[in-house]
Formats: C-alpha cells, structure tokens, sequence
C-alpha cells in the first residue's frame, strides 16, 4: 500500500533545516507496512494543492507536516481545501481534542482532513511531537478508511 508525507516548510525546501517531522512521519508509516513517496514544497498555496494532488494520485494516503498553524505564511489548511472532493472533519476535530490534552499549542492548529479521489489527506503540524501524536490517533482508523476508500470489503467491530 502506497503512502505519501509531503513536508510544507520554506526552510526544509530551501536545505536550511532538516526535515524531521517527514522523516518521522515516512518511519512511522514504514513500520505500518506501507510504501512510502516523500515530497518537500515551500509554504506556497498553488505548490501545496498541486502537490497534494498530484500524490493522492497514486497514494492511499498522503499526510502533510507543516504550515498548520496562525503564521502568516501557514496555508496548507487552504492549499488542502482547494483541492478536497469531500471533508472528514471527525479526524482534525479528533487530533485537536487529543492533542490539546498535551499542549495548549494544539489550539492553534488549522489542520484540515479529507478525501481527494479515492486518497485520504490529512494535515498534521510541523513539530515531530504533534506529527506522532497525530499519528497515534489517525492509526487505528486508518486501513478501514483506506479500505472504504478503495471500495472494498470491511467488517464493522465494535470496540
């Protein structure tokens, strides 16, 4: 299964910081099995859309890192919006709630969550702290949304 993290950073595109939340994010979905794409783009709208995209093509799921928050130039949440068919608002709204347990930080996020064609995007912060916890609360959701997505088969179970 095909995965995607593209990295929303002026400075990761520009080789002036290391790009750790990608790294972290691509290690994480490794572990689950998935074959993953990496991509880096500047805090620019019209590259954030094109690249998110152009990986939902081939991807199950692409997560974003980065460009989340209220800085003037964090527009991945309208770069994704611009490009989503349809919103899944229960995973940000969830990211949110768990994250804001941890850090008051996490009400400043404006991460977005939906589908473009048959992939699933979702927005994650720049911090690697705020992109494994994320994880954390994406993953147990994950391959019944992949499966959806993908018109097959699931079983529902009550947990």
């Amino acid at each position: 299964m095909k995965a995607a993290v593209l990295t929303v950073s002026d400075r990761v595109s520009r080789g002036a910081a290391d790009d750790t939340s990608g790294d972290l994010l691509a290690g994480l979905l490794a572990d689950d099995g998935y074959e993953v794409e990496r991509r880096v783009v500047p805090d620019e709208a019209v590259r954030i859309a094109a690249a998110i995209d152009e990986l939902a093509a081939e991807a199950a799921v692409v997560l974003t890192t980065g460009g989340t928050g209220v800085a003037p130039r964090d527009v991945t949440p309208e770069a994704t919006a611009s490009v989503l068919h349809r919103p899944v608002p229960g995973i940000a709204e969830a990211i949110r709630r768990e994250s804001a347990a941890k850090t008051p930080h996490a009400l400043l996020s404006r991460g977005l969550a939906g589908i473009v064609g048959r992939a699933l995007v979702v927005n994650l912060p720049g911090s690697n702290g705020g992109c494994r916890d994320g994880y954390a609360i994406l993953r147990p959701a994950l391959p019944h949304a992949i499966k959806l997505l993908a018109d097959e088969p699931t079983e529902h179970r009550q947990t």
